[in-house]
């Protein structure tokens, strides 16, 4: 057995962290721990796949193109990223482990590419 908050990066590191937790086909299941990272100015992620987020810890504000606001994220928010939806994460609790359950999947109307190399 394995827990989702064993190994975690120290709260200073630059780098967001990715970590493959299960992949098949059509679907991924990823561990994403940010401390204090955002998008890129400019940079709007627009996946060919679904994702569906659970913020198990820390907080967040993920901004969608399609919309004015950026929505607060706090521990145990949830939603589903429709593929093609543009988005992108404006920030994240800096000095402090954010911790993201990303589930990525094929949709019927999408061609798969949840099962990249992590």
């Amino acid at each position: 057995m394995q827990s989702i908050f064993a190994g975690l990066p120290p709260s200073s590191s630059p780098n967001e962290q990715f970590l493959a937790l299960l992949a098949r086909p059509g679907l991924r299941i990823e561990r994403i721990v940010s401390t204090g990272q955002a998008s890129p100015p400019g940079f709007w992620y627009e996946q060919a796949h679904g994702e569906w987020i659970l913020l198990l810890q820390g907080e967040a504000l993920l901004h969608f193109e399609d919309q004015a606001l950026a929505q607060h994220l706090k521990a145990g928010d949830y939603l589903d990223i429709a593929p093609r939806r543009r988005h992108r994460v404006e920030w994240t609790m800096p000095g402090q482990a954010t911790i993201w359950l990303a589930v990525h999947y094929e949709s019927a109307t999408s061609p798969s590419d949840c099962a990249y190399p992590g």
